[in-house]
């Protein structure tokens, strides 16, 4: 039997444009990674990151979008946490857990970057197996058709234990290039480079939750938190923060202030899709979203210029309304069920993004245990064609073999 589209302004068919567009985003991001790894003379600068003092590519946009999606979805989850009636302590809590387990993730992604050397080991087991237990770690199975609920709660109940012991046991197995360790009991500490792409969506999704279960629904004052927010940036610039305790463990200005501030401007949009009923009001609301956007990027621009890596105010500003651009028409087509097969397919991958990205991330390790990483190389080798058609189709294998997890009842708790 064929699905019943959702109706025109109904929440499905808001989700699902969201949906779509943070498949489309995770398409874009394994991409981009993939495709970084082709060599210079192959692969023009534009399709990589902008290395100039002011300026974006495509992939710049890539990471911001995501933190853009990121905030829309909060409200549509934590509202319906609220209306549920669940206590204020049990959503700070799952709010908090879901921060740590990014920031966990990311911490151990980081410390592969600088090299590991654990003896007899071949050196892409250890983040093999660590994106594995990642995975399982923070797995739920639930089949839709299965009536035993029990007997699956029970069995992700062991994978979870089994993933987490995975991640201990290999966090305290870990040795760096010159002996580091990520974890040391004397003193205790936990080595961070940094938090990692995880660790940065963690810190963006703990101030914009906070701000969404603060302020709600109230656009005005969620449009002052994303103000005030990209305001930190130009205090942080002025060294009102430096020597500061909090300073030590975050960038006050980019971790809690411009990135942030790309969230909760997600959440702003979003909020006014739950507020506005009408199809009209929403579309004509996003479209001044759009151009206030970009008119307040263009105006602050001289200030600091255009940069990904410094997370300027003018890249998060157009990164917002870029990605509110691309996300304006899939909203308009699922309003009325329009939406195409593969955005169908898009969206049902956007539902585990985080799954899609761990796998993605593990297969360079895949490759390399099983020693079919310079025939895969080769295949981007020949030309810019090859490279686009080699990593488009990992990417749309990924997200496929994602969204067939998603249907099967595999979700991942992040």
């Amino acid at each position: 039997m064929k699905d019943n589209p959702p109706a025109a302004g109904s929440p499905a068919g808001r989700i699902v444009s969201i949906d779509a567009v943070r498949g489309l985003v995770m398409f874009t991001m394994i991409f981009v990674n993939d495709i970084a790894g082709v060599s210079h003379q192959v692969v023009p600068e534009w399709m990589r990151h902008f290395k100039g003092k002011s300026g974006m590519t495509f992939v710049d946009e890539v990471f911001p979008a995501f933190l853009f999606i990121v905030g829309m979805s909060i409200p549509f989850a934590l509202r319906g946490r609220l209306e549920r009636g669940e206590q204020w302590w049990k959503i700070a809590l799952h709010i908090l857990a879901r921060t740590a387990s990014l920031m966990l993730i990311g911490i151990l992604m980081v410390n592969t970057e600088y090299g590991i050397h654990i003896q007899g080991w071949p050196k892409e087991l250890w983040p093999a197996l660590m994106f594995l237990c990642a995975i399982l770690a923070f797995s739920s199975i639930a089949p839709p058709i299965s009536k035993q609920k029990l007997m699956w709660r029970t069995a992700s109940r062991s994978i979870r234990i089994l993933g987490f012991a995975g991640l201990i046991i290999l966090a305290l197995l870990f040795r760096g290039e010159h002996g580091e360790r990520i974890i040391t009991f004397s003193p205790f500490g936990i080595r961070t480079y940094w938090y990692g792409i995880l660790g940065l969506i963690a810190w963006a999704y703990l101030v914009g939750a906070i701000v969404y279960l603060t302020f709600r629904g109230n656009v005005t004052a969620l449009l002052a938190c994303a103000a005030l927010l990209l305001c930190l940036y130009p205090a942080g610039q002025s060294g009102l923060f430096k020597g500061s305790l909090l300073s030590k463990f975050v960038d006050i200005d980019t971790m809690l202030g411009s990135l942030p501030s790309i969230t909760v401007s997600g959440i702003l949009l979003a909020s006014v899709l739950i507020e506005r009923p009408v199809l009209g009001r929403r579309i004509g609301f996003s479209l001044l979203f759009i151009g206030g956007y970009v008119m307040a990027g263009w105006l602050v621009l001289d200030l600091y210029g255009v940069n990904k890596n410094l997370a300027t105010p003018t890249w998060c500003l157009w990164s917002c309304a870029i990605t509110a651009a691309v996300w304006l028409p899939l909203h308009f087509l699922s309003a009325f069920g329009s939406i195409h097969p593969v955005a169908k397919v898009m969206a049902r991958a956007g539902q585990n993004v985080i799954l899609a990205y761990l796998i993605s991330e593990m297969v360079p390790s895949f490759l390399g245990l099983t020693g079919t990483d310079e025939w895969y190389s080769g295949l981007a080798e020949h030309g810019l064609r090859s490279a686009i058609l080699r990593s488009g189709t990992l990417a749309a294998l990924i997200l496929t073999v994602t969204a067939g997890l998603n249907k099967a009842g595999l979700r991942l708790r992040l």
